[in-house]
């Protein structure tokens, strides 16, 4: 089935047509979507979307980006949030070098209580990373090294060493629009050479719309771009991408029951 592992259909850019988003998604065939929470002061509206529609759900958890306003977040309120109906991920949670919009320490102080809110609660955790590289792949050895934790590196542009780093510890990986894009061979080569049965697709909307609609405000409905987009880097028919990332998904959030 089409899954797109990550929407941001709260975000204001979906509020003149929402509904008509979400039913654009399901014509074009997709089963199933995840919600992603950016920052605890919209989380009602990303749980609200999920509570509303069979085939939503979500995440909780701070953006980098925002940390600074979250410097005293804790993993037990994460995990209260956590216990809530259709709540399958921590997240999206991580480091942020690239824009610095939150002190750096505090990002990693923050992602820090993610990745303990993930482990008691068992759920994966949804990592975002931008030009953190030594700090990111230093962060999950330290962490994996005290208690194990399982987690996706979203929308994955960064170099290779951190690709190896966080594969061997168990990462499942996403691959996004950025894929499509004709400057961007990098990240194609890191595709490549991603464990073949952790890798999902996403379409980060309303962000990285995928060629053919670049440029454009991005929608679940466009995730099929990149599923065909990944087959053709991976060499697999499209059949099988869509089965291999299926499987992926269903083994990585494991509170969504399977079809």
């Amino acid at each position: 089935m089409l899954i797109d592992s990550h929407v941001n259909l709260h975000a204001p850019q979906f509020d003149e047509d929402r509904d008509e988003v979400i039913a654009r998604a399901r014509q074009a065939g997709v089963g199933l979507m995840v919600e992603i929470s950016d920052k605890l002061s919209t989380f009602e509206a990303t749980h609200g979307l999920a509570m509303a529609h069979d085939d939503i759900w979500c995440t909780v958890g701070v953006h980098p980006h925002e940390a600074k306003d979250y410097a005293d977040l804790t993993a037990d309120r994460l995990v209260e949030l956590a216990g809530r109906d259709r709540v399958v991920g921590i997240g999206e949670c991580g480091l942020d070098f690239h824009y610095d919009l939150s002190p750096r320490e505090t990002q990693s102080l923050v992602f820090r209580q993610h990745i303990e809110a993930a482990r008691r609660t068992g759920l994966p955790l949804v990592v975002h990373t931008r030009e953190a590289d030594d700090v990111m792949a230093a962060i999950l050895e330290d962490e994996q090294s005290k208690a194990p934790f399982r987690f996706l590196m979203h929308c994955y542009t960064s170099g290779p060493e951190l690709a190896e780093k966080a594969a061997k510890l168990g990462a499942w990986f996403s691959v996004s629009g950025i894929a499509t894009f004709k400057a961007a061979e990098d990240v194609r080569e890191i595709i490549r050479v991603m464990p073949a049965d952790r890798i999902i697709v996403e379409t980060d909307c309303p962000y990285l719309a995928p060629i053919p609609h670049r440029g454009r405000r991005n929608e679940p409905a466009y995730v099929g771009h990149v599923l065909d987009k990944l087959a053709e880097i991976r060499g697999w028919s499209r059949d099988e991408a869509e089965a291999r990332t299926t499987d992926a998904f269903f083994a990585l959030f494991d509170r969504i029951p399977r079809p």
